[in-house]
This record gives C-alpha cells, structure tokens and sequence, in this order.
C-alpha cells in the first residue's frame, strides 16, 4: 500500500472492509483525502504532528502526536502508510471498548514490554495536558498530570508494584470513565 497510486484496488478495499470498521465508500474518501495529504503515500511525523495541531490549536499537540504516531505506525518504519492510517482510525473511532481499551495500552506502554509504568503513563499524560492547555478544567485532584497519575495507579494498580499489566489496565479503564472518554477523541472526526 506504499504505492503511490489514485485509487485503492478491488483486492485493497476487500481487505481493508474485512480489517477495518469502514465501508468501501467511505474507505474511498479517506483514501482520497490521505493522498491529498500525502501524495507519496506514506505520512512522516513532522507531517503528522502538523495535522494532528490543526485539532488542537491552544495547546502543543507535538509530544503527544508523536506517541500517537507511534502507535499508528506498525512496522516501526518511520512512516504511516494508508493501511496502517485507517486500521488505526477504526479502531480509535469505532472500535468495541476492548479493540480501544488494547490501542490504549499500546499508546501508554511506551517502550512496549507489555507493562505500563508510573513513568509512562506521567508522559503521556503531560503531554496530554500540554496538548489541551487550559481548554480542560479539572478537578483539584487531577488538576497536575502527578495527581492525575498518582490517581489512576491508586486505582489501577492492584498488586501495588508500580506498574499495570494489561488486565489491571482494562479493568481499571472500565471502572473510571474518563480514561474510557479519552478514547473517544476521534469519534467526532469520522
């Protein structure tokens, strides 16, 4: 899919209903608009990042995009290509809460050796506040990415060894909801 051409084919399409939460149509448009944003076929970071602050204009998207950016891309080639860019986008935007809940850990375990630690999850969540400026009130025990952190570990981490497995992370999720509304990001951008 590094290919540089117009349109996806038959067999592209097909795969990509099968992998994804979109229809053909709209598998279409997003191709369409992925070319248009990337004509080479392939989006690097720094074009990433620059799309990503369109969405965030009062903070500095930039150190979270870059986690997000990671994620998205699979391989670890330093590129997103369309494939890698819509299964992503499926499932941030309409994915079941455990295909969201499993992207989610993935973002947060940054060095992905399949736990999430109090360091970690501090970046992330800096780099969230960073983003979003002062658009966010936030209660007064959440209202520092330590607190914040500091909370969700008092609540997650059930076997209090400073960092989440990924069960204590799905379950901790689904009993804080605003961890589960954080994945809601994309959903008005679909």
């Amino acid at each position: 899919m590094g290919k540089s051409h117009s349109k996806l084919t038959q067999e592209e399409v097909s795969d990509l209903v099968k992998q994804t939460y979109f229809d053909k149509k709209e598998l279409q448009q997003w191709y369409k608009g992925f070319l248009k944003d990337c004509p080479s076929g392939q989006l690097d970071k720094k074009e990433f990042t620059r799309i990503y602050s369109q969405f965030f204009p009062f903070g500095d998207p930039a150190e979270f995009a870059d986690y997000v950016f990671n994620v998205f891309d699979e391989n670890k080639n330093g590129t997103i290509d369309f494939k890698e860019f819509i299964c992503a986008l499926s499932v941030t935007s309409r994915g079941q809460l455990d295909e969201k809940l499993k992207w989610a850990f993935q973002l947060y375990d940054i060095n992905g050796d399949g736990f999430i630690t109090y360091d970690e999850m501090l970046k992330i969540v800096q780099s969230i506040y960073r983003m979003t400026g002062q658009m966010v009130k936030l209660p007064s025990d959440e209202d520092t990415p330590e607190k914040r952190v500091d909370k969700i570990f008092r609540n997650m981490d059930r076997d209090k060894d400073a960092k989440l497995t990924f069960e204590e992370f799905v379950e901790g999720s689904k009993q804080d909801p605003t961890i589960v509304q954080a994945l809601q990001l994309y959903d008005g951008l679909v």
